[in-house]
């Protein structure tokens, strides 16, 4: 793995920590003003920073998460941008249920005025 990769894993890696231990308005300091996200729960594109964020802390509001991890980590280098995939495992109360839930996750990162920020976001349960 390269530095530059190293630096992509540690960026994908805190930025998930944000939202995964209950800090979601850090993603802030992650989320491309003009970022857009595809999720299973919404038919529409999320589009802006403002609505990923928000998107991200409703989820970790109105759930407990348990337990995240992620794998197979797959960083592809285009210049500037990267393209980070990775499969997942989360469980977390919801409503009084316990879900587990496998799935995976695409994001595409660009390198703009020296650092990295997500642009793009698509996850998914894995298919039954």
């Amino acid at each position: 793995m390269s530095n530059t990769q190293k630096e992509i894993m540690d960026f994908i890696k805190a930025m998930n920590k944000c939202w995964t231990k209950g800090n979601p308005e850090d993603l802030n300091n992650y989320f491309h003003e003009n970022m857009v996200a595809i999720t299973p729960t919404e038919r529409n594109r999320v589009e802006g920073k403002a609505a990923c964020v928000a998107g991200w802390s409703e989820f970790a509001k109105n759930t407990k998460i348990l337990s995240w991890e992620e794998h197979e980590h797959k960083i592809q280098m285009f210049s500037d941008a990267a393209i980070v995939t990775y499969y997942f495992d989360i469980s977390f109360n919801m409503g009084g249920q316990t879900v587990n839930m496998s799935g995976r996750d695409m994001f595409t990162l660009i390198k703009e005025k020296g650092r990295w920020w997500v642009v793009a976001d698509q996850f998914s349960p894995f298919p039954a």
